[in-house]
């Protein structure tokens, strides 16, 4: 029996050199890059842009936090105002649900005493007899 030297197998490293050769690859390739470029140079070019206005906003924000801190430092205010801010502002939220549960329930109230007033004129009518009848017609429907 004779052996064979050879390997009959393919792999991907010896068809490589016709993958690099094909000339239909190299114009598809040079044709997608043709149609990206732009946009990769776009986005690019954004977000560079994008990370410079940031770094001048940075710049920016800690300007104003430092003068901030020197108006705070001239005022030399003695007491720490923001709690007491922040207690207030809670406060007025409170007040403002609170005043609109009893606005509602108001209302409520409101609808319930109409109700209860037109019941009543309706029971009323219903009872008291209209004064162009006499009372002997009320209570004796037939006279009529």
């Amino acid at each position: 029996m004779e052996l064979d030297t050879e390997s009959t197998t393919t792999s991907i490293d010896d068809k490589t050199e016709d993958f690099c050769e094909n000339p239909t690859r190299d114009t598809l390739a040079e044709g997608l890059m043709c149609l990206l470029k732009p946009t990769i140079d776009q986005l690019d070019e954004r977000v560079r842009a994008t990370r410079i206005s940031q770094v001048e906003l940075k710049q920016q924000i800690e300007g104003l936090a430092e003068e901030l801190r020197k108006i705070s430092d001239s005022q030399q205010c003695p007491l720490d105002l923001d709690a007491y801010v922040k207690k207030l502002m809670t406060a007025k939220q409170k007040v403002t649900v609170v005043s609109n549960i009893l606005q509602t329930a108001q209302d409520r109230l409101n609808k319930v005493h109409l109700l209860i007033e037109k019941e009543s004129a309706r029971r009323r009518a219903l009872l008291e007899p209209t004064p162009s009848t006499s009372p002997l017609e009320a209570t004796n429907p037939s006279i009529q």
